[in-house]
This record gives structure tokens, sequence and C-alpha cells, in this order.
């Protein structure tokens, strides 16, 4: 099939008249953009065909690549642009009268994610598949992501994410590779000659049903797969004789258990219902996963105990690290392998990526709900955790202490981090800083243990999306100045660096920067009506909202940049523009607050005329990839200021880099490597480093009411957000307050105060001088290459999961 301009004009209307059955002229853009998506996944699907036959027929080694998050945004573009065919699909759709952009806008953000974990993954996935590396995803469909947010008076307020509602045109629902999941029950052990037989009865049956999302790759002829799993009940979902009889509860009681495991991602485990849930979550999908890939292999008719040879799993962050346990169930006592055998093919097969050294996010569960509700995975882990024990005993000569640390069971509770660990033959920090805090802090025990196994691999963004895509004209500035070599090695960027002096490119980017930014300043005017100056400096902290990444540490210099300016309305400053995106978490009290505080500072700046629109304040509400790809190429000054040794690496620092922004930082995850790549003169670094805020910890000798007593600029800063001078009640931002004061300001927002106000006034100076600026952030977009996936992904394939790459020829898919 060859997608020429006449051919797609042909297939479109086609299309058109075989789902709606009515002439071009009497639809709208959400038709166009059914039919287009319709015709560009028949196109894709060939593709994926002929890529899934060749690994069968080759026995191509292939990596699952299993995350509770796949934030892979909207679709439509990236795959024409992967296809190459996005220039000649505009050009059929303006023939025929269509605006291909509004098509374009059509598209729902997949809800499948929320930060940077879910968008890792979706980039490493493109970045496999452009790359030749079969490599596919394995995740759970849900049915409302993880929600909408709306800002209601300044407040968060979560609504369902309906992004299914009309359907989603990438997907192909394949009932007949569904699986039985089986939750809670109880198991009996009968022996058999030398062996036990496992009996598991009165279990809740659940139906896993795959859907499937083609990964297309750029220029290279192969597809691989998002395989997303539903949680359907078995059989009938509707039980006649309970109703019958008048039990109308008990008739669809286990209909709604079932269905609630794929409604929402992270339910609220506030509580003893939302912990189980989310635990239901991640053994549903896991189980679902493998019995699938246990399937797939067995076509090949190798022997089991070659499975390590040809598949390879990858644990994104510890919410998928039962699968060692389950691989080792389904080894074991579905296909009767010895444990020794089984456990050395199950290492081999598991690796496992740590994002984090927040306790919180290292997953734990009580044993009591986790061997009611998976009672044979908590014998695995028993027998798992025995076998280690008995190795670390015997490895420090009976030191029980050493042997409490490192044991995956204590206290009663289930440490999913050390099951990963113990189960795996690789285990990854994400960036250079990360890794080295991981082995020398907190997982210190087990490097010292396993040091082969400890490794680091730093983040990435595949640039196909996040510069190409969301940046067209820049790349075309790319592209006329470099040439096209970037887009397959992305290293190449680095040939930008010689016309950073260039003053003819500087002013080419700049006016590239100003168009981006008055597209966002309407954008804004037309969703919010707030003036944006587009000759303002671009201030943007889009993340995640945590305590850790201190929005409240941006906002506190809002505040004391207004107040300078109240007490000097001529203080030379560049304009400033502060932006901020971030969704908290539903349950995260502190977070919703700090939205509040935002707004709050927002109303208060942006209709006080007597500053002269020299601040504005923005919040843009329901952070997604869409959004971020407007945001990102506008943005001048990318804000990371996590504390320093909290952020394991973090992406978006990447892709503002990418883009030309300057990123103001701490020291913390990949802004380390950042600031080798660009040089300390292309970066503005302030506040403690890791090893500082380790030491103070470690000391327990800071004390923030100290801060608040001797500066004054904090003292008024924080006694505003609770005199009413924010046109709020005088309690509504007491939590912050109490956390910064009361609570000794865990994360050194005051502490690091002073230091960042010094950087913001760097800033406004180095932004006063033009031609300096530009070529800093030209500088910034030419060592850029080094944090693109595709580089990322090429060395987990060759240094964890061993596998070579594909090379298809065209013709292989004609």
């Amino acid at each position: 099939m060859i997608l020429d301009k006449e051919f797609i004009k042909y297939a479109f209307k086609q299309k058109l008249m075989s789902l709606y059955a009515e002439d071009i002229s009497e639809l709208n853009k959400y038709h166009y953009f059914t039919a287009l998506g319709n015709l560009v996944k028949d196109y894709i699907s060939e593709g994926l065909m002929k890529t899934n036959k060749y690994y069968l027929n080759n026995r191509q080694k292939q990596v699952y690549y299993f995350s509770m998050e796949f934030l892979i945004g909207r679709l439509l573009e990236s795959n024409l642009i992967n296809l190459g065919i996005r220039d000649v699909c505009k050009e059929a759709l303006t023939d025929l009268g269509v605006d291909f952009n509004e098509v374009l806008s059509v598209e729902k953000d997949a809800g499948l994610g929320n930060g940077g974990l879910g968008r890792l993954a979706a980039c490493f996935l493109d970045s496999m598949a452009s790359i030749g590396i079969a490599g596919h995803g394995c995740g759970i469909r849900y049915k409302h992501g993880l929600f909408e947010q709306k800002i209601v008076n300044g407040y968060q307020v979560e609504v369902p994410d309906n992004w299914l509602k009309e359907g989603y045109v990438w997907e192909t629902r394949k009932p007949h590779k569904s699986v039985i999941v089986k939750l809670g029950g109880t198991v009996d052990l009968i022996k058999e000659n030398d062996s036990f037989k496992v009996i598991y009865k009165n279990y809740e049956p659940v139906l896993a049903v795959p859907y499937d999302i083609p990964v297309v790759g750029y220029d290279n002829n192969i597809v691989n797969n998002l395989r997303l799993w539903s949680a359907e009940t078995v059989d009938e979902d509707f039980d006649f004789s309970s109703f019958s009889n008048g039990d109308y509860l008990k008739a669809v009681e286990y209909k709604y258990s079932v269905e609630s495991i794929t409604q929402v991602l992270y339910p609220d485990d506030s509580n003893e219902k939302g912990k189980i849930l989310r635990l239901k979550q991640q053994y549903f999908f896991v189980s679902a996963g493998l019995q699938s890939i246990l399937r797939r292999y067995e076509k090949l008719g190798l022997p089991l105990n070659k499975l390590d040879e040809y598949i390879a799993v990858h644990i994104n962050d510890t919410h998928p690290s039962v699968a060692i346990a389950e691989l080792m169930r389904l080894l074991v006592d579905e296909k009767s392998m010895p444990w020794e055998e089984a456990w050395k093919i199950t290492t081999n097969v598991m690796a496992y990526t740590n994002h984090t050294i927040l306790a919180e996010a290292l997953e734990k569960w009580p044993v009591d709900m986790f061997k009611k509700l998976l009672p044979r995975i908590y014998m695995i882990i028993e027998e798992i955790n025995k076998r280690f024990c008995a190795e670390v005993f015997d490895e420090y000569n009976g030191n029980w202490n050493k042997v409490n640390e490192m044991s995956i069971i204590s206290n009663d509770t289930i440490r999913m981090a050390y099951l990963a660990i113990v189960g795996s033959h690789s285990v990854n920090g994400v960036a250079k800083l990360h890794t080295e805090i991981l082995k020398n802090q907190e997982l210190k025990n087990f490097y010292d243990f396993y040091p082969e196994k400890f490794n680091n691999k730093t983040n990435g963004i595949t640039h196909r999306r996040w510069l190409m895509e969301s940046n067209p004209k820049l790349t075309n500035l790319i592209n006329e100045t470099i040439g096209t070599d970037w887009i397959k090695h992305p290293l190449e960027l680095k040939k930008l660096e010689s016309f950073a002096h260039d003053s003819s490119i500087q002013d080419k980017f700049a006016n590239i920067k100003r168009d981006n930014k008055i597209t966002l300043s309407n954008y804004i005017k037309n969703k919010y009506n707030i003036n944006v100056n587009p000759n303002s400096i671009l201030d943007v902290q889009a993340k995640r909202l945590h305590a850790y990444k201190r929005q409240v540490l941006n906002v506190l210099n809002i505040l004391d940049l207004y107040n300078r300016l109240k007490e000097n309305p001529n203080l030379d400053i560049v304009p400033r523009t502060f932006i901020f995106a971030a969704k908290a978490s539903p349950g995260y009290h502190l977070a919703k607050q700090v939205i509040k505080l935002i707004t709050s500072v927002a109303d208060k700046i942006n209709n006080d005329t007597s500053i002269g629109d020299k601040i504005k304040v923005v919040f843009l509400e329901n952070y997604s990839v869409s959004l971020a790809e407007k945001l990102i190429p506008c943005t001048d000054v990318s804000e990371q200021i996590s504390t320093a040794s909290k952020e394991a690496s973090g992406t978006g620092n990447m892709k503002f880099m990418m883009n030309g922004a300057v990123t103001i930082a701490t020291l913390d995850g990949a802004n380390v490597e950042i600031k080798e790549a660009v040089g300390e003169d292309n970066i503005v670094i302030f506040g403690l480093t890791a090893s500082e805020v380790i030491e103070f910890y470690k000391n327990k000798n800071y004390h923030s009411r100290d801060i608040f007593n001797n500066d004054p600029r904090i003292n008024k800063i924080l006694t505003q957000l609770t005199n009413g001078f924010l046109n709020v009640s005088n309690y509504e931002f007491n939590d912050i307050y109490d956390n910064l004061l009361f609570k000794n300001d865990e994360y050194f927002v005051l502490k690091d105060f002073d230091a960042y106000v010094n950087a913001q006034n760097k800033i406004n100076q180095l932004y006063t001088d033009k031609a300096k600026w530009q070529k800093m952030s030209i500088i910034n977009i030419a060592n850029s290459g080094i944090f693109s996936s595709d580089n990322t992904v090429a060395k987990y394939a060759d240094e964890i999961w061993n596998i070579k790459k594909v090379y298809l020829k065209s013709q292989a898919l004609d």
C-alpha cells in the first residue's frame, strides 16, 4: 500500500462513507479525525502483523516493559511523522477543504498515566520501535485514567477523565487472547511423588481482556505493541438466582468488584479498600501479561528452560515487582519446573528500574492483606525470602541484624523493592546521582551484597515527540542549519553548537520562540482571560505536584518579587510570566493546598494594576502531554528546583532543554548531567547539594524557625500567608505555614530561599543580554541529543536485556 496524496484523498472519502454513510460536506472535524485515524490504523496494522511474523519466524528475543503508566498522549500526528506521511496527509486534507490542524486537535490524550514515570515508558516504547528493538509495553487499560483536573474557585476538583467515551481509534480488542487471573481464595498443597500439587479453591476469577495499541517506529517499517488489560467478569456477569431471590446487591457485587480493578489509575490508598484495590491492579496486569508472554513463547516450540534466552521482562519502578513471584508460580505450579531451575530463569528474565528514594513510593504491603488477596503468591515470596535470608546469614557469618535489615518480609510487612532486587539480574537507577545514592545510601546493603547487579541508565526523552512534533518551526531551522541526520542520530545535534554565536541563527531562533509564545499567549487569553506579554520571560514549572518538587519555593520567590515591586514600582526587571501546571493526588491535602496558594497569588498579582503588568502568574489546569506540547516550545526558563537528592532523574528538564529553555536548578537528578553537558555558564545552579541535604538529615541540625526569625523577607511572606493578605481566610494556608515552620521544613524550602532569589536575579540579568541568552539557548539544544531515549534504550538493550537490533527491509512491509 503506497500512501500518496491522491490515494489518501480517495481512501479518506471512502472511510468517511463506510463509517458514516454521508458526504464529506455533511461531516465535521470529529468525523474527519475518526476517519483519518482508522485509515492510518489500517496501514499500521499491516506493519504490526508483518513485524510480529518476522519476530516469530526469526525467534527474535523480545522485551516486555511492565509499567503501571504509559502516558502516550495523542498518537495521530506522532504516527504520521514516524510513517513519513504527515506532510502528504496535510496536503490531501487541505485539497479536500479540511483543516488538518483542527483534525489533530480533536484527539483526546489517552488516560493511561500521570507524570514522568508514564511519559518515560511512552518514550521508551517509541525508541524501542524506532531503533529496532523488539520491545512491547504491558499495562492497564484504565477506563477513567487518573482524573480530569478542574480549578474551581482556585481549588483542584477531580472529575472523571472520560477519554474512552467516544471509543479509542488506535486500540484493537482481542477477547480470544483473554486469560483468567485468580484473586483471593485458599490454597492446598497436595504431595504427589516428590513434588507438591497446588489446588486453588474459592477464588474470584477475573477475565483479563487485552487491548492492543500499535507502536510505530520512525522510518524503519517496525511496529511493536502496547498491550493493555481490561478487567471483566467471567461468563455471566449477572447472578440471576440471587436477583430472583431478592438479593439485588449480591447479584451485581461480583461485576462491580471486578470492573473496579481497571477503573482508575492510582486509587486513593489512604484507606484499606484503596490499598487492596491497588494491589489487585498490580497483580492483575502482571499475571495477565506473564501468562500471555508464556503462551506466545510456547509458539516458538522451544523448551521452557531456554525462556531467558528469548524473553526479557523489565519492571518499571516497584509497582510490577510481584511479577517475580508470579513468574515463579507459573513455572513451578503450572509448568512443574523444579524451584532452583525456575529461580535461575526468573532472575535472568527479570530486570528492575528504581525510580525513587522516597519511602512512600517503595511499595510495602501488610502481610495479612497480601496473604488474603494473593495466598499462593505470598507462599512463594515466603520461600524466596527464606532462601535469600539463608544466603545473607551465611555471607555475614550469622549476623541476624543484617538478615533483619535485608529481609523481604519484616515486621509483618512485605518490602516489594527488596523482592525486585533479589529476583532480578539487573537493578538500575535513572541518573548518575540517583544511582550513587541508591548504592551508597538507600540500598547500600543490597549493593554490598549484589554489586554486579547495580548500574545506571540515565532517563531520556524521544526527540521525535518533544522536538519534531511539538516544535516544527525549530525543527525546520535545525534541519536548514545542520541537515537532518540528527533525526535518526540525535547526538548529531551537537553540530548546532558551532552556530551558537551566529547572530543570524540567534535571530531566527528568537523569532521562533516569540511566535510560539504568541500562540501560547492567545491560548491563555482565550481559556483564562489573562493577558500574557509574549515579550516577558516565560518561567515555567510544569510537573507532578509534590512537596519535594518545591512549587512552594517558586511561589515564595514570586511573593518576594511582588513585595519588592510594591515597595519600588520602578524596579528594573524584565517582565516575567510565571506559569504552573500540575496535578495533585486526590488524597494529598498539602499538594492541593499549594494549588490554592498558587491561584490565590495569581488572583492577587494579576489584578494589581499598580505593578504595571511586570509579573503575571498563570495556573494551567489539567496538565497533559498535549498541553506540555503547547507549553514547552515557548518556555524561556525551566524550573527544576527539587530538593537535592530527592528527584531520581526528571525528564521535563530534558524536554525544556531540547527546546532551548535555560534551566534554573538544584544539583539533583539529571540536572547534574545537564550541567555537565552544557557547562556551568549555560545553566543557573543554586541551593544545597545532595550531600549537604543528607548531612542535615543525619545531624538534625537544621532549624527553619531560625531563618524565619532572621530573614525579614521570609518573615513577611509567611505572615502574608496567614493574615488575609491573599484575600482568603487567615487559616487557608495553615498547613503550608506549619509544614515550613512547625514541622521544620522537611524539603529545605526556607534554607534554599536566599540562593533561589539570587539565582532568579541572575536570570533577569542574563535575559537582558539578548545575544548571550540566545547563545545559551542554542547550546542547550545542541547538547540535548545525549538525553534522547534512543540512546538510553540502546544501553538497556546492550547492557541489561542482551537484545540485538532488528533491521527490516522496506519490501518486508510492501
